[in-house]
């Protein structure tokens, strides 16, 4: 009898198993229509080298077809190559057809960064290769905690109930909003309950929450310093809101200038301020906070607080000024991959901001927030921020060193605490070319000009604290052959 003539059954329906529906198949040819199928997930990588098919038998039940259909398929696989036999491991994908390549080129890194750059600029600097990564805001990766997160999973696991697998609370996990509450008490001098702390996925996704409330309560403008983060302005246009510039000197943020500018709120980066390091001033921290109490909304990202050198830590705005919007994260301290970060909600925005919360996600991953939570509550966070903080300083003190030897006219910026430098030139530097030749020949930097809005010195942002010495020396090496 031939197996690929078997009649099909009255009633199939077909298997999860690629989507797979035997009402396809022409009369008279299961065999060769399954074998097509199979080669077609081989093609376009639903089948990937290295995966094993479903069992013959079992495909056959769930196909309602004969399983000689099932094992003629497979062997026409394994006779053109595609597949083989491996025993008890079953039958696996060992090769796939040669694909022609992509047509359209990957842009060169010329091309990358350019004087405007789009939204999708970082996930592209992101995705180009290059031998000395010197891009600010990525912590030394390669201390990440391993052995100590592995414990407190197994703690974690150990103590968890059925029930916290389900759904949970869209502002976190109270375990961890507790945590964070007494993260804060000790570390930046905030008083919060646990109730006003939302647990997010990084500041990232905290600035396009506090975006979309402020959108709902009436506002379309948000004032940022000057220079600021691109990327942050990003987000914020993605919301829809206008970001004016106020600028900022060897004080902070100006002020007088945001209140003279009329803007309803302002986003601010007040204990480091990116990308020039500068920190807010007493006296513009009181006149921010008599803006705040005339009506004025203040969001506080409290970038690189914790990784200070050679200063004293600054208060944050939010530990005396309770109507701010705060939020901060674990990205810089443990991994930008874990996606946790906080926003604290000040009463007038609280329940929208918990509703928009829970129409994006739902709440962030439980495990990974409660995990977390020991590891801030044994202690363990602390003694990993003193291990990357003295790694990070000897890594600033390379950079200041090849900075001063290899480009002796430039100005260093914010060199007392964060990740990263910000150095400025003559006005006859194009920054933006700097940059695009640097990626050129294998180093990413970043254009200072990108963070500003408005005109004013060229210069680079160097981050330092995920390369080794000598890397620090050889990317800036580099830059000094370029600029001479």
């Amino acid at each position: 009898m031939d197996r690929a003539k078997t009649a099909l059954p009255e009633g199939s329906i077909g298997s999860d198993f690629l989507q797979l529906d035997v009402r396809e198949a022409p009369p008279g040819g299961l065999a060769d229509w399954l074998a097509g199928q199979l080669r077609a997930a081989v093609a376009d990588g639903r089948l990937p080298v290295g995966g094993r098919l479903p069992a013959s038998r079992v495909l056959a039940a769930e196909l309602q077809v004969s399983r000689g259909v099932v094992t003629e398929a497979y062997q026409r696989l394994i006779d053109d190559g595609h597949a083989a036999g491996r025993g008890r491991a079953g039958t696996v994908v060992v090769a796939a057809p040669v694909v022609a390549p992509d047509p359209s080129p990957v842009p060169p890194p010329a091309k990358v960064i350019t004087p405007m750059p789009g939204v999708g600029v970082f996930d592209e600097i992101r995705a180009t290769p290059a031998r000395i990564d010197l891009t600010p805001g990525v912590p030394d990766l390669t201390a990440f905690p391993r052995a100590a997160w592995l414990k407190a999973e197994r703690a974690v696991l150990d103590e968890l109930e059925p029930a916290h697998f389900g759904y949970g609370d869209p502002r976190g996990a109270p375990a961890m909003r507790l945590a964070v509450s007494h993260w804060l008490a000790r570390s930046r001098g905030i008083r919060a309950d646990p109730g006003e702390i939302i647990v997010v996925a990084g500041v990232a996704q905290a600035l396009t929450l506090v975006g979309e409330v402020l959108r709902q309560h009436g506002l379309d403008t948000i004032a940022v310093e000057d220079p600021s983060s691109l990327g942050a302005r990003q987000h914020l246009h993605h919301c829809g809101l206008v970001t004016p510039p106020v600028p900022v000197d060897d004080d902070g943020l100006r002020v007088a200038d945001l209140r003279a500018g009329g803007a309803p709120a302002v986003l601010l980066t007040p204990a480091h301020q990116f990308p020039t390091g500068v920190v807010l001033g007493g006296e513009r921290r009181r006149d921010l906070m008599r803006w705040a109490n005339d009506g004025g909304v203040v969001i506080e990202d409290d970038y690189d607080a914790e990784h200070r050198y050679d200063r004293a830590p600054v208060p944050a705005v939010r530990s005396m000024l309770p109507e701010v919007c705060y939020t901060g994260s674990v990205s810089k301290l443990l991994a930008p991959a874990l996606r946790v970060g906080w926003l604290l909600a000040p009463p007038r925005f609280r329940d929208d901001l918990v509703a928009a919360k829970r129409f994006a996600d739902l709440g962030n991953a439980v495990l990974a927030q409660l995990v977390l939570a020991r590891l801030m509550e044994t202690g363990e966070l602390e003694r990993q921020l003193r291990v990357v903080r003295t790694r990070h300083r000897r890594r600033r003190d390379a950079m200041i060193r090849a900075v001063a030897e290899e480009l002796p006219g430039a100005v260093v910026h914010g060199a007392a605490a964060g990740l990263h430098l910000t150095i400025t030139f003559g006005t006859d530097v194009d920054d933006v070319a700097v940059a695009a030749a640097a990626l050129g020949e294998g180093v990413k930097v970043q254009p200072l000009s990108w963070h500003r809005q408005r005109p004013g010195r060229p210069g680079l942002v160097l981050g330092y604290a995920a390369r080794t010495a000598t890397e620090i020396a050889e990317g800036v090496a580099l830059l000094g052959r370029l600029l001479r």
